[in-house]
């Protein structure tokens, strides 16, 4: 049986949480206030900038802002000159002080972000692993040995730090983003400036404290290593213009990154865009139904639908719709919705009431258009009249209306019937976002085409399990809307460093590439 949190018993827990994890007192003090989505009651406040140290404090008249760049800069010029594997050393720290640290960082995260208590666990997980990862990867930071036509000539490239980075996160993965970029960043020889979303400013100040305790046990970290920006817009816009910000990974709408892109560009900066994800999955006539509903499930109810990469199209074959649709619908009605601190809860609140009204336009819309709804309604306003619980929503659609095609960052799930797999993909790619994806079937054949340059043109394309719940172990991005920035694994550090090639002669004599000759005497 679900309940709903009652309005006034969080702040408490948020307090005991956050001394807990060593955030002091003094910058939880300001002008700003944080609240809970589990309630959406007060639980905090927290200054402009708060997340500068003390002991940090500006100069009468200084820009703060462009203050705490200079001294990202200031550290990344002393970073970039430690040996990698020692800069390995700290992320192995943090990784350690998180492990100490996960139960009560995760448990911050459902009270501020609102997610599942196993959901919360698996984020702060996935900043350990990151930690792991980057760990051994500062003993692999190598370039190529390249052949040259030249006698007595090596060609190779090496890799450099390139500066200070930027980080740009939002409230759904409220510190895993920045765990991602700054795991690797910091390896990678760089500094780090994270600007987080405001809507979850108390799980940033406790991962900056975790941070400092890893950097304490390191000795020696330069000073602005890894600042904390708390703020607004302005914030944001201080890492996007600045020249001294080298790279900048923002995560969040495409109407953002459609904004801070070109200001990126225009001082020749280095963007790394995490941006909307409109994602879908094919089921194919000789699908494993079982496994189908239960991947289908997760991917698109899960943090009630507030991933990036939360299933939000669901393509059925005319054959097995009948099968496949009255199960879904079940699932639907019965999932438990409420507390996310209970154990059988499946499905918490939306963070904040904008995200409930885009949720009743997109199926205002979804109906005008000639779907039928089943579920989406509020739940639990008795209890926290501030808070938004929502039944999740499955929409049968007879077509991809325009109202399927823009992404509606909410548990919806629009289902559409197709006849033939080309006709599938071709739904599936007509929409301007390209994140994840993936096909549900026991044909060779077909999983094959839909991994082929000519079926999803996602950055990310799964056979038989969701489009969510990436790994780190892989690059995480994708094309078109979606950015076409990388994170996380494979070679997606290379963003956070610079590329030369060098050419080293050991002979006695200077011949030319090509052929030319160019004698002086």
């Amino acid at each position: 049986m679900a309940s709903f949190p009652r309005t006034g018993e969080i702040a408490a827990q948020v307090k005991a949480v956050l001394e807990r994890l060593g955030v002091c007192q003094d910058r939880l003090a300001g002008p700003n206030a944080a609240y809970s989505p589990l309630t959406g009651e007060l639980v905090a406040h927290w200054g402009a900038r708060s997340g500068a140290a003390p002991d940090l404090a500006e100069a009468p008249g200084a820009d703060p802002l462009e203050a705490a760049i200079g001294r990202a800069h200031a550290a990344f010029l002393q970073w970039r000159s430690v040996p990698a594997p020692r800069r390995g050393e700290l992320v192995r720290l943090l990784g350690e002080e998180l492990r100490a640290a996960k139960a009560d960082l995760a448990a911050l995260v459902t009270l501020e972000a609102g997610k599942i208590t196993s959901e919360g666990a698996g984020e702060v997980q996935e900043m350990i692993d990151i930690c792991d990862f980057a760990t051994g990867l500062s003993r692999q930071l190598h370039g190529l040995t390249i052949a040259t036509e030249r006698p007595d000539h090596r060609m190779m490239e090496t890799w450099h730090p390139m500066g200070v980075v930027g980080v740009i996160s939002a409230f759904n993965f409220p510190v895993a983003v920045w765990s991602w970029n700054a795991a690797l960043a910091l390896v990678c020889g760089n500094a780090v400036v994270w600007k987080p979303s405001e809507k979850t400013p108390l799980t940033a100040l406790a991962v900056d404290a975790i941070f400092a305790r890893a950097a304490a046990r390191f000795g020696g970290v330069p000073e602005g290593l890894s600042t904390l920006l708390l703020g607004g817009r302005e914030a944001g816009e201080a890492l996007v213009d600045d020249p001294r910000v080298s790279v900048v990974s923002a995560t969040g709408s495409t109407a953002m990154g459609r904004a801070v892109a070109p200001r990126i560009a225009r001082r020749f900066g280095r963007a790394i865009l995490e941006l909307g994800g409109n994602n879908a999955a094919i089921v194919c006539p000789s699908a494993d139904l079982d496994l189908t509903l239960r991947a289908v499930a997760f991917a698109a109810m899960g943090t009630a639908g507030q991933r990036c990469t939360s299933l939000r199209r669901l393509f059925v074959h005319d054959s097995i719709h009948d099968a496949l649709v009255p199960r879904l619908q079940q699932a639907y009605g019965s999932v438990q919705v409420g507390d996310p601190r209970e154990a059988g809860t499946l499905v918490g609140p939306l963070i904040d009431e904008g995200a409930y009204t885009a949720m009743q336009a997109a199926l205002d819309s979804a109906r005008a258009a000639g779907g039928v709804v089943t579920g989406g309604e509020r739940l639990g306003a008795e209890d926290a009249l501030d808070a938004y619980y929502v039944r999740p929503a499955l929409v049968e659609m007879p077509f991809q209306a325009d109202c399927v095609a823009a992404e509606t960052f909410a548990p919806i799930l629009y289902v559409i019937r197709y006849s033939s797999l080309d006709e599938a993909i071709g739904l599936q790619n007509a929409v301007p976002q390209g994140l994840a994806s993936s096909i549900f079937t026991t044909d060779l054949r077909e999983a094959e085409r839909f991994l082929s340059a000519t079926g999803s043109d996602c950055g990310i394309a799964n056979v038989n399990i969701g489009p969510s719940g990436a790994e780190i172990g892989g690059a995480f991005g994708g094309e078109k809307e979606t950015g076409g920035g990388r994170e996380a694994g494979s070679d997606s550090w290379k963003a956070y460093m610079r590329r030369a090639t060098n050419t080293i002669n050991y002979g006695s004599t200077l011949p030319l590439a090509q052929g030319v000759t160019f004698d002086v005497g």
